[in-house]
Parts: C-alpha cells; sequence; structure tokens
C-alpha cells in the first residue's frame, strides 16, 4: 500500500513541477504564440500527471472512472481550445515576432 502512495505521489508532484515550469514560460517567453505553447503543452501534462495520480489512490472505483473521464475530455479539449486561440490571433492580424539573430 505505501507503494502505491508513492508513485500516486510522484505523479501528483510531477504535475505541480509541470504546473508550475508552465507558469513561468507564460511569463517568460516574449510573445502570444510562445505563451499560448507552453500553456497548452504544460497545461495537458500537468492535469493528466494529476489525474493518473489521483486515479491511483483512487483505484478501481466510480471515482477512478469519473477521473478517467476528466482525462479523456482534457486530453481533447486542451489542445483544440490551443489551437482555436492560436487560429483565432493569426486570423485577427496577430503576427508571430520572429527572432532575428546577428549571426548571418
Amino acid at each position: 500500500m505505501v507503494f502505491v502512495e508513492i508513485i500516486s505521489w510522484i505523479f501528483i508532484v510531477a504535475g505541480a513541477l509541470l504546473g508550475i515550469a508552465g507558469g513561468i514560460g507564460i511569463h517568460r517567453f516574449p510573445d502570444f504564440y510562445s505563451r499560448l505553447h507552453a500553456s497548452g503543452i504544460t497545461d495537458t501534462m500537468c492535469a493528466a500527471a494529476f489525474l493518473i495520480g489521483l486515479g491511483i489512490q483512487t483505484g478501481v472505483s466510480i471515482a477512478g472512472l469519473k477521473l478517467l473521464l476528466i482525462f479523456i475530455f482534457l486530453f481533447f479539449s486542451n489542445p483544440t481550445a490551443t489551437h482555436a486561440l492560436a487560429n483565432a490571433a493569426l486570423l485577427g492580424g496577430l503576427k508571430p515576432e520572429l527572432d532575428q539573430d546577428d549571426s548571418e
């Protein structure tokens, strides 16, 4: 039983670290598209790690089934929402910042 809790907490802590990394990425990246990429990737992986950790703790039960359904919904809706935001920004005329280095 202790082994299951350790594995579960590893996933939960990994989800928390991914959430922190996503917050840092949103703060540090220069333009909208880079920030959107940081938030979209880490949001999905953070939620997945949390839900896997919680699913391991609950075991095979109705709560585990609910966590699985939440995971499936988030797995498809988060990337779709990120794509829709990026597409709307591009169609709205927001151009990505291109980093020009002086090494040419």
